[in-house]
């Protein structure tokens, strides 16, 4: 698969689509479902652990990658199908606040990014190429169904990058 276009995408989406190196990406998102996981695993002593007062747990950061993995899923599959109305965007702190992710195991968080990725692999292994050039607006911005998936895997690793840095 080609990579997306800087056309195809808004400018915030360049920050998650410059994690990806190559065009691979379905085979980054599939090791994604058993990686991410994996490291969450190794994180359970820290899983209420934020690195300033104010920012998100790893707990938070965990059901955040979730929320918005669901929210960018939604987003390719409603463009794949040709979905012309525009849909609605997001407050990530909005979404965190109001999830009493705090009440969950790491461990559930692990078991349901691997579960939900799994699931998600079958759709995205069965856009076509006129599926993948398709886009839509979502956020007042235009962005592909390529572009997304992009997203959805650079989005994780920049949250990666964050644990590993910030958290660990």
């Amino acid at each position: 698969m080609n990579r997306p276009q800087t056309h195809e995408y808004p400018a915030w989406a360049e920050t998650y689509i410059s994690k990806i190196s190559g065009d691979d990406i379905l085979g980054i998102l599939e090791k994604q479902a058993t990686e991410f996981p994996d490291f969450l695993n190794d994180l359970v002593e820290k899983a209420d652990y934020a690195y300033a007062p104010g920012k998100w747990t790893v707990k938070e950061m965990a059901g955040h990658i979730i929320d918005t993995e669901r929210i960018l899923v939604y987003r390719l599959t409603c463009f794949a199908r040709s979905e012309q109305h525009a849909l609605p965007g997001f407050e990530e702190d909005d979404y965190v606040a109001n999830a009493h992710f705090s009440d969950r195991s790491l461990l559930s968080f692990s078991e349901e990014f691997s579960l939900l990725r799994k699931s998600n692999m079958y759709l995205f292994k069965s856009l076509n190429e006129h599926e993948l050039d398709r886009s839509g607006t979502a956020s007042e911005r235009q962005i592909s169904v390529r572009a997304l998936l992009f997203v959805i895997a650079g989005h994780l690793m920049h949250h990666t990058l964050i644990l590993k840095e910030r958290y660990l």
